[in-house]
């Protein structure tokens, strides 16, 4: 590419130079290409969407009294993608955002539009949206394919993504409004327990504010004092004496009372303060558990999100030095979930826990019942068996067929079995009778303060419970 000048002379005449400007027009191309193209996917960029979105909302406010017709903005974001980040590297992380770009591109048509916005987000414009159908199939699409496994340089990675779906002019017209829109929908999707998608409605704004000023002040919790323990006795059923006991959250709010882990634990596993604040609940309870006797262990619920993390293991081991509890009476209880994210990585994680001499168990085990037939190969040293099972126990063969055996299969691998949810002296007996090694639940005692667990030891009557 040549570019041509001519230029006067004072005597008359001209002089014409030529001069090759095919770099310098390639490298004004690169600029403006990388002015509004995400370098590492090759998608849109956030000021090429924005620049769209803008477009989109013009047309959108000028067309839509004669067409009924306006336009939908996704908003993804993918599940857990800092975990991929934190564990196996960066490079591992832009291969898979790449990956995902590419099924991104075969989904979208060419009328829509997808870009990366930064990060792990993503967003998404369907032009002539007549109803929600448009971006209901579109986001199942969406929800589908980037769930299948990804190979990224050896490593198989599985990650879910969650969408909002705000429309316009229904839920906005101005863009940065729609975008606010497309945002809270998304938070709700998260909410909702991720891997989902949801529409944008009206009152998503006050459920919005609503979760985030309980996530601020869950950051705060921990030095604020404002968290506690529970703890809820496990009975042997063998020796009829309490064996040990399960620590479960409690979150006393200055102001919103005390607060119901169902309420908090969702968010902190969503914000990644599960972490922090799941450390604080074993540390917590192996320095009350100094104070019980040497028989009693006591068990706590550990998130997958702990798992992920790659340092539970380190904080484990630095807790039992630090408060001195034997680690033989720490038990951690895992649900199938964790099991069944990312195997590999959590039989390594069991693996290591079992050197350190801490017992894992299997928590609200039957609801993934096909689990049973890889429980052999799982490094675990005992199984909670689901209260959906336990309340059925006595009302027919099904119930306590299924128990028993749960029992047996667990016998065959020297693994303890306790039964949850336990509420009748009926329900008791059976277990006992099964065979069950464990019992928990209300006929024994609701979770207590951790002042209250010696009396409750000193003053223990199984005849009590068998006349309730």
């Amino acid at each position: 590419m040549l570019e041509v000048r001519s230029t006067a002379l004072p005597d008359g005449g001209f002089v014409r130079t030529f001069t090759d400007i095919t770099e310098r027009r390639h490298a004004q191309a690169e600029v403006g290409r990388l002015a509004s193209e995400d370098v590492l996917t090759g998608l849109p960029n956030r000021r090429l969407f924005q620049q769209e979105l803008e477009k989109c909302a013009q047309v959108s406010c000028s067309s839509f009294g004669a067409e009924h017709q306006g336009f939908a903005l996704l908003y993804l974001d993918l599940d857990h993608f800092k975990d991929v980040n934190d564990t196996l590297g960066h490079p591992v992380g832009d291969g898979l955002l790449q990956a995902v770009a590419q099924r991104l591109k075969q989904i979208v048509r060419n009328d829509s539009i997808a870009a990366r916005l930064g990060g792990d987000e993503f967003a998404i414009l369907i032009r002539s949206v007549i109803s929600t159908d448009q971006p209901e199939a579109v986001a199942k699409r969406l929800v589908a394919a980037l769930a299948h496994p990804y190979d990224i340089y050896g490593q198989t990675i599985t990650i879910g993504v969650s969408i909002g779906i705000a429309l316009s002019p229904h839920d906005a017209t101005d863009p940065d409004l729609l975008l606010k829109a497309a945002d809270m929908a998304l938070y709700a999707a998260k909410a909702a327990g991720r891997s989902t998608y949801k529409f944008f409605h009206g009152s998503m704004a006050e459920q919005v504010r609503v979760r985030r000023e309980v996530e601020i002040d869950l950051r705060q919790a921990i030095d604020k004092q404002e968290l506690e323990l529970h703890y809820q006795p496990l009975l042997n059923l063998a020796t009829h004496s309490i064996s040990g006991f399960e620590a479960l959250m409690r979150w006393r709010h200055p102001v919103r009372g005390l607060v119901a882990p169902a309420d908090f634990i969702p968010i902190a596993e969503d914000t990644g303060l599960i972490v922090p604040l799941g450390a604080w609940a074993i540390r917590t309870a192996c320095l009350e558990a100094m104070n019980w006797p040497r028989t009693c262990k006591i068990s706590v619920n550990v998130s997958s999100i702990q798992f992920k993390s790659g340092s539970l293991v380190a904080t484990v081991r630095d807790i039992l030095a630090e408060t001195g509890l034997p680690a033989g009476r720490l038990e951690l209880e895992i649900t199938e979930t964790t099991l069944l994210n990312d195997s590999e990585t959590t039989f390594g994680i069991l693996r290591e826990l079992r050197e350190l001499g801490v017992k894992v168990s299997l928590d609200d085990f039957g609801t993934g019942y096909s689990s049973l037939s890889y429980l052999r190969t799982i490094p675990l040293n005992g199984i909670k068996i689901d209260r959906s099972f336990v309340k059925d126990l006595g009302k027919g063969p099904g119930g306590d067929v299924i128990i028993s055996s749960v029992i047996d299969i667990a016998k065959t691998m020297a693994m303890t079995t306790t039964a949850e949810g336990v509420e009748t002296a009926e329900q008791l007996k059976l277990l006992t009778t099964l065979g069950c090694h464990e019992a928990q639940g209300f006929l024994i005692s609701k979770p207590i303060p951790g002042q209250q667990v010696l009396d409750l030891i000193n003053s223990w009557k199984m005849d009590l419970v068998l006349a309730a």
